[in-house]
């Protein structure tokens, strides 16, 4: 990091104790701009979670950069980063931002990458602060805008896409995301805590009239016991066979300040030989790497780092578990940098995408976050080999790219642009909701393109049923467009599971939720259909409420109205960060996060 001015080493009293606080907010991720329901006021103050008071937007632009340019002269020397570190733990226990123990925990789990990060990172404290308390405190230059490169081929014309002759060939594709499973979960405890995960022993005693956490889980802010899940892949493969299966990330549970790398990929590998277990050898499955997966969480530095700082701890053992799924070159490249592209069938080839190299929580960003690992530029050059090959391409990742970086997502969205003949199905998880969003002409912003489907969760966290998606895909056949036609969810309705006759099911069924085009009176899924549904839901308030039930897997207890619905249509239309922006800029909404 590079300092303002050389200043002689300050008192660390004060200045280290509140500069700390660059430690603190950015550790629990979050998910996306999205509503609370029953509450109005939503944006996108993403350093402002329900487990943390502090807010960066609430201190003034010179005291930001008066307590930056302190941190940024004590790690000047490799002796204060102790010091340093002590004054982030007790700022935050000092701050109420999280139980005691919550605070020092997670202060030592990430003060050696974090503090690396910032002393390898080119930011001035201006540029600091003009991220974190906004532009108007600086330019924020290490996030400035840059292009990825296209080949000069022409684009091909435009051909729409026509529904598929009745009885042609479809593929079954099961969905699957955001697992997080807590190998502390335990029935019977307190469903209500401080801390920012629930349902464990340590979460509290039960105290008069508090919830307490059910045998196949619970509406709070918890994860799931590995019986759900166990039931789940039961119930899956039951209901097969699959085509095959994507897997979009988000392994362990939430207690992101206490996790190991042993633990995480002892959760990696349970998951994964769990899913080969019910699913059997004859189905290939596809994963994308989800924020949880490292730790500390959100934590994945370039291929341009290397040794025990690397991500190679983590992608290694990705690389050994998923080598009964993915082939050789396809290993390579998840080794590298965490993506890879595979022919899944002639004619349809896929690319799974690192998403963490878009992520604002990603810290290791500071240094360089232009196309991190030329993932983008590597894309380029796949789509064009499938143009050249006439193949049809389906991209999988967790975050959705409209809730990436600003260039990151613009340089995607031009991408999606120039290949919409080719990228015919894009598919994201992350932020626990059933949900979409559209892509358009880049020209007019009102041609509809393409859509990224965004699938529910299999956890419960925060407040919903588990899930899980079926996708019905353009099958097998000559010509296939291989557009997405249809999509199911199905949900474990904890209610009943937790409560039948009084005591849990012994063996509880995930029931279907709905069928989107018979819910939403549509003939497929195609970009024209979704944008046409989108553009429905001003009018028809009933459309609108229904899918705002389905978007939380049947439990949400108000109704989504006026600022909301307006943020809600704002996040539909915005396959693109910029545009978010300005639509909530535009309709005066403000917009919170919920930690993912």
């Amino acid at each position: 990091m590079r300092t303002m001015t050389q200043l002689p080493l300050p008192q660390l009293h004060f200045g280290l104790l509140t500069c700390a606080l660059l430690l603190v907010p950015p550790l629990y991720t979050s998910c996306h701009p999205t509503l609370i329901s029953g509450q109005p006021q939503l944006v996108m103050e993403r350093l402002s979670l329900p487990m943390f008071k502090f807010n960066w937007t609430s201190i003034s632009c010179r005291a930001c950069q008066v307590l930056f340019t302190m941190l940024d002269v004590a790690l000047l020397s490799d002796i204060n980063e102790e010091r340093v570190a002590r004054a982030v733990g007790e700022a935050c226990i000092r701050l109420h931002l999280a139980d005691e123990q919550v605070c020092r925990d997670i202060t030592e789990l990430f003060r050696d990458d974090f503090i690396r990060a910032l002393q390898e990172s080119l930011l001035w404290p201006s540029e600091a602060c003009g991220l974190l308390v906004g532009p108007p405190c600086g330019k924020f230059d290490i996030y400035a805008s840059w292009n990825i490169t296209l080949p000069k081929d022409p684009k091909p014309p435009v051909t729409p896409p026509v529904p598929p002759k009745p009885g042609s060939p479809k593929s079954r594709v099961l969905f699957l995301t955001d697992i997080h499973w807590d190998i502390e979960y335990a029935a019977g405890s307190a469903a209500d805590c401080k801390e920012p995960l629930c349902c464990r022993n340590d979460s509290g005693t039960l105290k008069w009239r508090r919830r307490e956490a059910g045998y196949w889980g619970t509406y709070s802010k918890c994860d799931l016991p590995l019986r759900t899940v166990e039931n789940l892949l039961e119930n899956v493969a039951r209901a097969g066979p699959w085509d095959w299966i994507y897997w979009t990330g988000d392994i362990p549970a939430h207690n992101v300040w206490s996790q190991t790398r042993k633990q995480q990929l002892s959760a990696l590998t349970v998951i994964t030989r769990l899913i080969q277990k019910h699913l059997g050898p004859n189905v290939t499955v596809y994963p994308a790497i989800g924020n949880h997966e490292s730790t500390p969480v959100n934590s994945f530095p370039p291929p341009f780092v290397h040794g025990n700082r690397s991500s190679a701890w983590l992608y290694d053992t990705m690389a050994d578990e998923w080598s009964k799924w993915l082939p050789e070159l396809a290993l390579k490249s998840l080794r590298y940098g965490g993506f890879y592209a595979v022919q899944i069938q002639p004619g349809l080839r896929l690319v799974s995408l690192n998403m963490n190299f878009c992520a604002r929580e990603n810290f290791w960003l500071m240094v360089n976050s232009t196309d991190p690992a030329n993932q983008l530029q590597w894309l380029v050059h796949v789509l064009q080999a499938s143009e050249d090959e006439g193949e049809k391409v389906h991209i999988i990742g967790h975050i959705p790219p409209g809730l990436c970086l600003g260039s990151w997502s613009w340089n995607y969205y031009h991408i999606v642009n120039r290949y919409e003949n080719t990228i015919t199905g894009q598919f994201f998880g992350h932020t626990h909701y059933d949900e979409f969003q559209m892509f358009y002409d880049g020209e007019t912003l009102t041609r509809p393109l393409g859509v990224a489907f965004i699938s529910p969760s299999v956890t419960t966290y925060i407040n919903l049923n588990p899930g899980y998606r079926v996708y019905y895909v353009d099958g097998n056949y000559q010509g296939s467009s291989r557009l997405v036609l249809d999509h199911e969810t199905y949900i474990l309705n904890l209610t009943d599971a937790n409560h039948k006759s009084g005591a849990p099911q012994k063996n509880p069924k995930w029931t279907l939720l709905y069928r989107a085009t018979e819910a939403y009176g549509l003939s497929s899924l195609f970009p024209s259909d979704l944008d046409g549904l989108v553009r429905g839901f001003i009018g028809d308030e009933r459309l609108f409420q229904e899918f705002w039930y389905f978007r939380h897997k049947g439990h949400v207890s108000e109704p989504c109205k006026e600022t909301c619905k307006t943020a809600v249509m704002c996040f539909l239309q915005s396959g693109r960060y910029d545009l978010l922006q300005q639509c909530d800029l535009l309709n005066g909404v403000k917009v919170r996060t919920i930690p993912c």
